[in-house]
Formats: C-alpha cells, sequence, structure tokens
C-alpha cells in the first residue's frame, strides 16, 4: 500500500500531497538534500532528464522506499513512499501517469513567474489512477493463484508421468477420506506400480476399494459379489430393494396452468431466489442480500442547480495520457519502412511524398484499401468501412496537399473529420432536460401540457444486456431524485420477471440508503400480453405521480418477422418518449441489419431515439459498432455500458471514439 505521494517544486513549495499513513517529514527531506541539493545522484539516475520512474533507482531512507521523477522545465518533483518490505510493481506506473496528467492541467498555471500556490482539485484524478493500477494487480494476481491452485490440484498420473493429465471436474471438490485403512496389505512406504488400465488413479468419493482380506482361492463370482456389496451403499441397496418390490415406478409430470405455475400438489419448490426459510420478502418475495455502497462520485458530478450527471473524468485522463504517448511515439520514431499496423502501411507507401503533391484515384486506391482493412479489424462492419473509404476518397480526389503535409496526414485527417462528423449527435441528448419539461412543464406557458410521466422503453435483440441496462439508468436516474417506476413487460423469458424484482430490491434499498429518489416494480407475471401491461403500467404511474416509467421488453431476433411485429403495437399502446435500442459492442457486421429492423419495427411514424451500447468494456479498442449502427440508421449513441455495477454507464466522447478507431 502507498504511504504518501507528494508533488513539489524544486525550492520547497509542496503543490499537492496525499497520505495513507504518517510519514515523517525527514524522509523525503533526506531525498531532496541527498539527491537534488547535495547532488548525491545515485547510479543510472537521470535528475537532469525527465526520464521515466523506472529509471530512477530507489531512493531508500529508514523503513521507507521513496521512488521519484522530475519536470525540469517547470521545477516540479514527484515522489512515490511506500514500506520497503512491500514490493509495488504499478509504481513507476504510476508517477509518470501522475506527471503527465498533473503538468496538462496546470501546465499554464505553473508556468506563471513566481508561482507557489496551484489552484487544483487533483484529488479525483490520481484517485481514480490508483482505483486503475489497483485494479489491474489484482486481477492479475488473482490470476496467477487461480493457476497456481489449479496446476496443485491436478492429479498425478503415473502411467505418462505427469504429462498427459486429465482435466480436472468443473465444481467443488469433496474434501478426501484421509482415514487410513488398517486391514489393508499394501504398504505407503513402498508404492507398487500401477499397472495400464483405464481406472482412474483416484477413486470417488462412495466408490472406494476395500483391501483383500480373504484367501486368494475364492471363486471368481464370490469375488464379483464381494466387490460389488463394498462399491455399494445401504441407501442404494434400500433403493434397488424397494424398487424390486414395488415394480418400476415412472417420472409424474409437471404440469403447468395459465397463469404459469405449478399445480398445487406438486410440492416442488422451483423459485430458489425465496428466502432459505421460505418466508418472502418484504415486497418482493425474495431474500435481502447486502448491497455494496456505490459512490455517486466514482461515475459523475454535481451541477450548480443540483442535477446529477455523468461525468467524463476517465476519458479524459485517458485521452491526456493517450496523446502524451502519441507525443513521445512521434518523437522517437523514425522514418523506417512499412511496419506495424494498416496505418503505418499508408504512411510507408507515401513516406517519401511531402507538400504540393495533387491527388487522384490512382494516388488513393491503395491506401484506401488499407483504411478500410484498418477498420474492420476495429470491428467496423464491412459495409459502413466501405462507405466511409468510399466519401473520404471522394473528398481527397483532385486535393493539394498542404507544405510539409503528407499523403498519410491527409487520409488520416479527413478520416477522422468523417468519424467525428457520423458520431456527433445532431439532437440533444440532454435526457434529465427532456424528462423535466414533461413532469414539471412551465407554468408561465399556458399551452403547455399537463403533467405525466417520461416514459423510456428498452428493446433490443437476446442477451445485449437490456434488463442490466435499464438498471444502470435507473440508478442514474435515482441520483436525480426522481420517482420510477419499472415496468415488467418481458413475459416470455424465463426469469425476466424475478431478474427486475432483484435490481427493483437492490435500487430500493441504495435509494433508501441515499435519501434520494423512489423505485417500484409493475409485473403481471408471465405469458400475458406486454404491450397491454406497459400501457396499464403507464396508466399506473399517472394515477401515482411517477416521474419516469422504464419498460423493459423481450429480447427479440431482428430478423423474425413475427416476434419484431408485436413492437408495432407496443409503440401504439405504451407510447412511450423514448425508445432505447440496446446493442453489443461485441457484435461485428451484423449490427447494421439489427439497427435498421428495429428502426423500422415500429410502424410508419416512429423510431428509435437512441442507442445503448453494453458491454464497451469488454471489446479494448474496437469499439466499431458504434459507427455501424450510427452509420446504418442516423440513430446517435446516449450511453456506453462499461461494467456489471449500476455505476458503470457513460455518456459517448466523441474525441475517445475517434481516437480508439485511428490507433
Amino acid at each position: 500500500m502507498l504511504d504518501s505521494f507528494e508533488i513539489l517544486t524544486t525550492s520547497g513549495v509542496v503543490l499537492w500531497s496525499r497520505s495513507y499513513a504518517p510519514v515523517r517529514a525527514n524522509v523525503i527531506n533526506s531525498l531532496i538534500k541527498d539527491v537534488f541539493i547535495e547532488e548525491r545522484v545515485l547510479p543510472g539516475a537521470s535528475v537532469a532528464d525527465d526520464a521515466s520512474a523506472a529509471r530512477n533507482p530507489p531512493y531508500k531512507r529508514d523503513q521507507y522506499t521513496l521512488k521519484w521523477t522530475t519536470v525540469k522545465d517547470l521545477g516540479l518533483i514527484f515522489v512515490a513512499v511506500y514500506q520497503s518490505l512491500l514490493h509495488l510493481s504499478w509504481i513507476d506506473k504510476l508517477l509518470d501517469n501522475i506527471r503527465t496528467i498533473f503538468v496538462d492541467l496546470y501546465k499554464d498555471q505553473l508556468k506563471k513567474p513566481h508561482t507557489s500556490v496551484v489552484e487544483c482539485d487533483f484529488d479525483g484524478y490520481f484517485d481514480q489512477q490508483m482505483r486503475e493500477l489497483e485494479d489491474l494487480t489484482d486481477k492479475g494476481a488473482q490470476t496467477d493463484s487461480r493457476s497456481a491452485a489449479a496446476t496443485s490440484t491436478l492429479p498425478f498420473n503415473s502411467d505418462t508421468g505427469g504429462d498427459d493429465v486429465p482435466p480436472p471436474i468443473p465444481g467443488l471438490l469433496r474434501a478426501q477420506n484421509k482415514t487410513p485403512q488398517s486391514n489393508s496389505t499394501s504398504t505407503d512406504a513402498t508404492p507398487i506400480a500401477t499397472p495400464k488400465t483405464s481406472r482412474p488413479t483416484t477413486p470417488l468419493p462412495g466408490h472406494l476399494l476395500s483391501g483383500k482380506l480373504g484367501p486368494s482361492n475364492v471363486s471368481r463370482r464370490a469375488r464379483k459379489a464381494a466387490t460389488v456389496s463394498a462399491n455399494a451403499s445401504s441407501g442404494d441397496e434400500e433403493s434397488r430393494r424397494k424398487s424390486k418390490q414395488n415394480g418400476t415406478v415412472s417420472k409424474k409430470m409437471r404440469r403447468w396452468d395459465a397463469d404459469g405455475l405449478a399445480d398445487e400438489d406438486d410440492g416442488v419448490t422451483l423459485d430458489y431466489s425465496a428466502n432459505s426459510t421460505g418466508e418472502a420478502g418484504p415486497d418482493d418475495g425474495l431474500g435481502s442480500g447486502v448491497i455494496e455502497d456505490i459512490n455517486p462520485e466514482t461515475f459523475g458530478t454535481r451541477t450548480g442547480k443540483g442535477q446529477f450527471i455523468l461525468k467524463d473524468l476517465d476519458n479524459e485522463v485517458h485521452s491526456i495520457l493517450h496523446e502524451a504517448n502519441a507525443k513521445k511515439s512521434q518523437g522517437t520514431s523514425t522514418s523506417g519502412g512499412v511496419v506495424g499496423s494498416s496505418l503505418n502501411a499508408i504512411s510507408g507507401l507515401f513516406r517519401n511524398v511531402v507538400g504540393g503533391k495533387v491527388l487522384t484515384k490512382e494516388d488513393l486506391d491503395k491506401p484506401m484499401k488499407g483504411m478500410e482493412e484498418h477498420l474492420l479489424k476495429k470491428n467496423v462492419a464491412r459495409e459502413a468501412a466501405v462507405r466511409l473509404c468510399e466519401g473520404v476518397e471522394r473528398e481527397l480526389i483532385g486535393v493539394k496537399t498542404g507544405s510539409f503535409e503528407s499523403v498519410e496526414t491527409t487520409i488520416r485527417t479527413a478520416m477522422e473529420s468523417s468519424l467525428r462528423k457520423i458520431l456527433t449527435p445532431t439532437t440533444s441528448l440532454d435526457l434529465l432536460r427532456s424528462i423535466t419539461a414533461v413532469t414539471a412543464p412551465s407554468a408561465l406557458n399556458p399551452l403547455s401540457p399537463k403533467p405525466r410521466p417520461y416514459v423510456i422503453s428498452i428493446v433490443g435483440v437476446n442477451g445485449v444486456g437490456k434488463s442490466t441496462n435499464l438498471s444502470k439508468l435507473a440508478f442514474f436516474l435515482l441520483q436525480n431524485d426522481f420517482k420510477l417506476l419499472i415496468a415488467a413487460c418481458d413475459t416470455f423469458r424465463s426469469g425476466a420477471v424475478e431478474q427486475l424484482r432483484v435490481h427493483a430490491r437492490n435500487l430500493k434499498e441504495l435509494a433508501k440508503r441515499e435519501g434520494k429518489g423512489e423505485v417500484e416494480l409493475y409485473e403481471k407475471g408471465y405469458g400475458k400480453d406486454a404491450a397491454n401491461i406497459a400501457k396499464d403500467a403507464v396508466a399506473y404511474a399517472a394515477a401515482h405521480s411517477f416521474d419516469v416509467v422504464l419498460i423493459d421488453t423481450a429480447g427479440r431476433r431482428h430478423n423474425d418477422a413475427r416476434l419484431m411485429s408485436s413492437l408495432e403495437k407496443f409503440a401504439t399502446f405504451a407510447n412511450p418518449d423514448k425508445i432505447l435500442m440496446v446493442g453489443e459492442a461485441l457484435v461485428g457486421s451484423d449490427s447494421v441489419a439489427q439497427a435498421r429492423n428495429f428502426n423500422a419495427a415500429f410502424g410508419g411514424q416512429r423510431r428509435l431515439d437512441g442507442f445503448i451500447i453494453s458491454k464497451c468494456d469488454t471489446v479494448g479498442d474496437m469499439v466499431g459498432s458504434l459507427v455501424s449502427m450510427v452509420h446504418a440508421t442516423g440513430i446517435p449513441v446516449v450511453f456506453l455500458g462499461v461494467g456489471q455495477h449500476y455505476g458503470d454507464l457513460r455518456t459517448l466522447n466523441v474525441g475517445w471514439a475517434v481516437g480508439l478507431l485511428m490507433s
């Protein structure tokens, strides 16, 4: 664990600090005196240059280890202090990242003469970097421990010397019976070589092999009978005896009524989400678990008017680090040949052409083909990639490159501009403002409609995370003190209502802890018409003064006309203010067909209003599905799902997406 982190000037002024444990002042003073004042530079250290922290050897004082780096032009020193007994593999990365972010944010203040005080709110940026680096370390440690545990628990195969080990059986491992068999004639000190048979080396529980107690001259039939009786348990023997006496008993078929419930005489509890004692919960019939608190500051900020908005801190930090790495790579890159990605190939094709070139179609054929392949690698659908490249090519034919501007720079700039134009929404995405305009219209306007609930419907194909992202959206709206009604209109999938019931229970508990908003679940079970349930939910919300209605729908294949046809009736009955489609970041070329089919499924007068792209945390820089879906429909991306927690919802940063696509 880190004990302290200090940002100070070479004159001794502390600009910012964070302490996790008390550290005596003489520890850091010794570093400044020995390394920077008396210039007792350690072997390999680099005080004059802005070198990476990894190049500076650690400075040890008492029981502490100090790692440091500098910014010579601004006279800054960054110091991290931790216990010498610990091994923090991420400390150099933390120092380099904090140096880059701090300089980028406050360089204007630091360049002013005689600066001794810097007005900075750097806590959030530092905490974000600490969380990311510690999470990466924890994941790596868990992976190593799991692999080590798996290796240690694998049985040794005496036939092959352990080279060809069968995979372990999944599930919980039962404890082995360690009681020794006193009557066994074999000895542990002198193991006997196992014959090459197909019998496993470790007997399964309940099938332990007993030692030979009698003489060896026993008949074959007697030995077989003894083995069967030894392997069988008393319970198995009783079941066999009863089955022989009563005859074969067939399994009774379970019958279901119209409400999707089993017969009363079935006697089997199928709802495993209930309490183990069989008692129902206070509101939803589910057992209550311990819900971890979610700090709103980790995923949003509150404005001066009291509105809670999703913040862009992570993207801001990542963009700063990305730009710094790009500048560093440009400074150290050489004018070599075609190496690396498709963009490097484009650069290699025109590395000798700089400035004053009038581009022709022949000049652009090869580099645009390379650009198309690059977009395909970023998970952009082929249709969208081809049209993007064709559009950029039409724009560049006949264009004369500027002075000292390479063809690669011209193509890259044109493609970035085209991607930015596609992803930038043409309408307002301020959801909070839209909700307020409907639930609390202006009293000054006599033509304003009466207040009513704002209705949001979530649609999409199977398994993309509709219910999960609906709960994330609900948690975001609860932070703005709205009264929510969640309508369970997925009456087809088994467990869909129970899933929303659990989410509603968790959200209700979190809202009660924070004292913000209310949430309630509206359900009518399975097998009902989803459109009628949605209509009744909206009426119920209007009668009980709810602010927002969030409607969950059943997942359906976009190429199934029968399933898609019911969406038109649903849109007519529920009349939602916004219809949001959840799409996966993992999907490739099929994203175009999904977006188009859902956009056209609500009738001639209604279309989709936005996309929620889920599972963005699983694809790295392959975020091409955003471009594919927006390019196919012209519908903007409203939210991004970046994890499994209620706070893992973000708004789209166009610059971030374009940077990943062109990286």
